[in-house]
């Protein structure tokens, strides 16, 4: 059964509040339970990502769905989801504790997260200063904060294509250093690993474009120390 089966199978039964059907979740949930938890806060997250800034436009709502890339027989579930957190009088923080919970704090599956509410925030191509406020907020909630969030929010706002700020690492770091540090977030990025802990293989994209990134970072990073 895809994530999104699953998903419309569950969302008849959500009642009138999101956050109360992840309160039943913990880190210790079976990686098929994750996924249906980790999936629906998520989208809970993106319905309150876009209304940061006071309105839901068209092109956030569809780049929520180009995110996720949600089957066409699934999206009235999905919608229905979406709806119900824009809704809900329960407050993103909730829901971004919520989900953080079910992971490690300041794991690569909350930092992929924040990519993707980051690109839900640029579909209007501007980042509002409450998105931004709101961004900063769940990232600290997941662990990321001062530097962390600076380096991740570097990624989107100026689009910043140095390779030492995309592998996280200071100018100055050694080969040995700059290697470890790649085969630990190949190791944590990998879509197995994703999917070991909670990612729907339906949305390990946010972390496969990343480690894409962050292949052509090392080997710029490799070519700049060799030469």
């Amino acid at each position: 059964m895809s994530i999104w089966s699953a998903i419309s199978d569950t969302a008849s039964g959500l009642g009138d509040s999101v956050s109360h059907f992840l309160a039943g979740f913990s880190r210790k949930a079976t990686a098929p339970e994750k996924s249906v938890a980790f999936t629906i806060g998520m989208i809970a997250l993106g319905a309150k990502m876009a209304r940061a800034d006071g309105i839901v436009t068209k092109d956030e709502v569809f780049a929520f769905r180009e995110v996720f890339r949600v089957p066409e027989k699934d999206l009235p579930a999905v919608q229905r989801v979406f709806d119900l957190a824009k809704q809900d009088v329960t407050g993103f923080e909730s829901y971004a504790k919520q989900v953080a919970k079910l992971f490690a704090a300041k794991a690569q599956v909350l930092e992929n997260v924040l990519d993707g509410l980051f690109h839900i925030a640029k579909a209007d191509h501007a980042i509002h200063e409450d998105e931004l406020a709101y961004l900063e907020r769940v990232a600290e909630i997941f662990g990321f904060k001062g530097a962390d969030f600076a380096r991740i929010r570097a990624r989107h706002v100026t689009m910043a294509d140095d390779p030492y700020e995309i592998l996280g690492l200071e100018r100055g770091a050694t080969i040995q250093i700059v290697k470890q540090r790649y085969r630990k977030l190949a190791r944590e990025l990998h879509p197995d690993k994703q999917v070991a802990d909670g990612v729907p293989r339906e949305m390990v994209r946010l972390a496969t474009d990343r480690l894409a990134r962050i292949n052509v970072a090392y080997e710029q990073i490799v070519q700049d120390l060799a030469a």
